[in-house]
C-alpha cells in the first residue's frame, strides 16, 4: 500500500492560554495541502511517499523501516514513524492473538516534505502510518482509537486522521470539521532555510483571547482576512528572523489576498485569487529560495 502524505497550514493561530501542565492551549484552522487531499501542486515534489506493506507469511517477526529522500537529523527510535508503528503494533498485538506471530511489516518513507516550517510534515507521516497500518491488518480499530494513538506522539497528528478543514483547540486535538473550501484559489508556499524551534516560537508568546473566533471564518470573505485572522507567533518570530517578515509583506506586494506564516514557522504561504500573480511570484522568487510550491493549479 503507497499513498502521498500532505501537509497542511494553519489559517490564522491564537494562543489562548497557558496550561497548568505547561502547553498552551490554542485555536487555529488546520488546512491540508497536497496531492492526498486532492490538491496538486508545481513544482514536484512535495508530498512524502509512504509506503506500507504486511508480510504475514515470513518467517521473520518484526517491522522493517527505510528512509529515503531528505535526510532528518533525528535518532532513528525517535523518529515519528517509528514511535507510531511501535505504539499501533503494540496496541495491536495486546487486543488480538492472531498476532501472537504477526509475520513482518516493511514501511518505506520517501522525505520530501521539509521539517522546521510549520506545515506538520513529521505529524503527517505518523498519522499516516497509524492509517495504514490499521488497513493493513483488516481496519480493526475505529477513528476514535487511532486519535488516542495520535495526540500521543504530537499536537498535530491528530488532524491528519481527518485530513479535511479543522477548527482546532485545546493542543491542537479539539478537532471540529468547517465548511471552507479554497478550491479556485492559488496557494504559494515559500520555505526559506531558516528553522525555528517550538520552544523558541513560544518564547516571545503572551496568550490572550482572540479577537476574531475562527470558527467563523468559512463566512468571512478572503479579502477580509488581512488584520483579522493572525497568527500570533509572527510578531516574536519576524522580530528575531525579519526576512519571514519580508517574504509575507512580498506575497502582498504581489497580490495575495492574505498572507501568513503556518504554525510556528518557517514557511510562509500567500492565497491569491489569479494565478498567473502567483506564477510570477514564485518566478522572481526561485532564485533565491529554493524551497517554493504552488497549489491549486
Amino acid at each position: 500500500m503507497i499513498k502521498f502524505v500532505n501537509a497542511k497550514i494553519n489559517i490564522g493561530l491564537n494562543v489562548v492560554a497557558k496550561r497548568e501542565d505547561g502547553y498552551h492551549d490554542l485555536e487555529t484552522v488546520f488546512y491540508p495541502v497536497g496531492l492526498e487531499c486532492g490538491m496538486p501542486h508545481q513544482p514536484e515534489p512535495f508530498d512524502d511517499v509512504l509506503e506500507v506493506t504486511y508480510d504475514r507469511a515470513s518467517e521473520m517477526s518484526g517491522c522493517r523501516f527505510q528512509f529515503m529522500g531528505r535526510q532528518i537529523d533525528c535518532h532513528p527510535k525517535k523518529n515519528l514513524v517509528v514511535k507510531a508503528a511501535s505504539n499501533f503494533l503494540g496496541l495491536y498485538n495486546q487486543d488480538f492473538d492472531d498476532l501472537a506471530s504477526y509475520g513482518m511489516f516493511g514501511i518505506t518513507l520517501d522525505k520530501h516534505l521539509p521539517d522546521g516550517a510549520g506545515l506538520g510534515g513529521g505529524s503527517a507521516d505518523a498519522a499516516f502510518t497509524l492509517q495504514m497500518l490499521n488497513e493493513v491488518t483488516g481496519n480493526r480499530y475505529d477513528r476514535a482509537t487511532l486519535l488516542e494513538l495520535a495526540v500521543k506522539l504530537g499536537a498535530d497528528c491528530p488532524f491528519f486522521l481527518y485530513n479535511t478543514p479543522c477548527f482546532a483547540s485545546g493542543i491542537g486535538e479539539n478537532l471540529q470539521e468547517i465548511d471552507l473550501d479554497l478550491k479556485g484559489y492559488t496557494i504559494l508556499i515559500v520555505k526559506p532555510e531558516v528553522s525555528i524551534s517550538t520552544a523558541q516560537a513560544f518564547a516571545g508568546i503572551s496568550p490572550k483571547s482572540p479577537d476574531f473566533d475562527l470558527r467563523f471564518l468559512p463566512f468571512l470573505p478572503i479579502e477580509d482576512w488581512k488584520g483579522k485572522v493572525v497568527n500570533d507567533f509572527e510578531t516574536s518570530v519576524f522580530s528575531l528572523h525579519p526576512e519571514l517578515a519580508a517574504i509575507k509583506q512580498s506575497l502582498y506586494d504581489s497580490g495575495a489576498l492574505y498572507a501568513s506564516m503556518s504554525g510556528s514557522g518557517s514557511a510562509i504561504y500567500g492565497i491569491y485569487a489569479s494565478p498567473q500573480a502567483a506564477i510570477e511570484e514564485r518566478e522572481r522568487l526561485e532564485s533565491t529560495y529554493q524551497g517554493i510550491w504552488l497549489f491549486g493549479l
